[in-house]
């Protein structure tokens, strides 16, 4: 359809561009980067039997690595559900490391991060949607069920029919068997 060809590439440009430009200087994004790191990594080292790195600008790179290949893959209608999944879940760190709005007391300053926030949740109400776009075809989890019933209704279907001849060649057997008895007395 011709909307999510035009859609797409609009909803994944910010990402693309957001990537390129935090690949191009990480060190900006760090200081905003580094409490919500510390919380996750926290979270995670308590979690996994594995210690998750702390260098905040690793985490940084690999996020912004992310955007720009999800959303290349996202506007190129390439795994369009899966690359839009793979936004969302990194687009709310972000979200949470740039526009902590709650943190600033200048009016201007914090209405500028309330309307990146705003922006941002925007954009995740967008991808959440294209996550669960089937373009019109059914889910997975419908055309599974349906193959099931249908496969169920065919083997029940074979097994009534196998029944009948089952019970047909056992008329004819036993018809055989008293002939069989009956020339034998004879």
């Amino acid at each position: 359809m011709l909307v999510r060809r035009i859609a797409r590439p609009l909803l994944a440009a910010p990402f693309v561009y957001g990537g390129i430009s935090t690949l191009r200087k990480p060190q900006d994004r760090v200081p905003g980067a580094a409490p919500v790191v510390e919380k996750i990594a926290g979270a995670a080292d308590k979690q996994l039997p594995v210690e998750v790195p702390r260098d905040v600008e690793q985490w940084v790179k690999i996020d912004a690595a992310v955007k720009v290949a999800a959303g290349s893959l996202f506007a190129l209608n390439k795994a369009p559900r899966l690359t839009a999944l793979v936004l969302s879940a990194s687009i709310v760190p972000t979200t949470l490391a740039g526009h902590r709005f709650w943190e600033h007391d200048d009016p201007t300053e914090k209405f500028g991060q309330i309307s990146n926030f705003l922006k941002n949740t925007g954009l995740l109400g967008g991808l959440l949607l294209a996550a669960v776009d089937t373009e019109g075809k059914p889910s997975v989890g419908y055309r599974a069920r349906k193959t099931a019933k249908l496969a169920a209704k065919a083997t029940e279907e074979g097994y009534e029919k196998a029944s009948k001849r089952a019970a047909k060649s056992q008329k004819k057997a036993a018809k055989k068997a008293k002939k069989a008895q009956k020339k034998a007395k004879s």
